[in-house]
């Protein structure tokens, strides 16, 4: 087989880095580090099993100090607040709060992203999240990383009526909202064969 990982990593870090930039501009404005705004990214998009410290800690492949440094300072900008869980004192829950939502809105993705995205067919997008999807789950497979996926597309999710599903790890009711959502225990239902 031919190995074109060279090619495949020098554009997804060419990529990776013209983001990098584009993020740091937009979330400069605002006084975030790129970090931050993708904490409060990921928050947006996470399940409630997702949005602790740790999970955040695992998702970025942050160390526990830069989170909580990163946690602190959108605490006290306003754009998250912590939450002690019901059941367990020793952990809390962050949230995105409006204003963090609102901020997110304006700046993720980025205008740069947007108006590349805005030059491609309907098709060519679709291509590209494609074959982006099959070499994110390839890339996690094969280093036997957490997968952080969509709960729709989890082994443990069940559909249990028409608009109801219930998730057969945690033993709790799901809804159309929490299936739409990243979960840290996300395991893929799907074979790489199938991506």
């Amino acid at each position: 087989m031919l190995m074109r990982s060279n090619p495949i990593y020098d554009y997804v870090e060419r990529l990776s880095e013209l983001l990098r930039t584009d993020s740091r501009q937009a979330g400069a404005v605002h006084g975030l580090q790129p970090v931050q705004l993708e904490v409060l990214h990921y928050l947006s998009v996470c399940n409630q099993y997702s949005n602790t410290p740790m999970a955040v800690t695992e998702y970025l492949g942050q160390t526990k100090g830069t989170v909580s440094q990163t946690l602190n300072v959108l605490e006290k900008k306003g754009l998250l607040s912590k939450q002690l869980d019901k059941n367990d004192r020793r952990i809390y829950h962050l949230k995105v709060s409006s204003k963090g939502r609102r901020l997110l809105n304006n700046t993720i993705p980025t205008t740069m992203f947007v108006n590349a995205c805005e030059l491609l067919t309907e098709k060519e997008q679709s291509e590209i999240e494609n074959s982006l999807k099959k070499l994110l789950t390839t890339l996690l497979q094969a280093n036997n990383m957490k997968t952080f996926g969509i709960c729709r597309s989890c082994r443990y999710n069940s559909k249990i009526k028409k608009e109801n599903y219930f998730c057969n790890l945690v033993q709790q009711p799901l809804t159309n909202d929490d299936i739409s959502l990243i979960c840290r225990e996300h395991e893929s239902n799907i074979s790489l064969s199938e991506t």
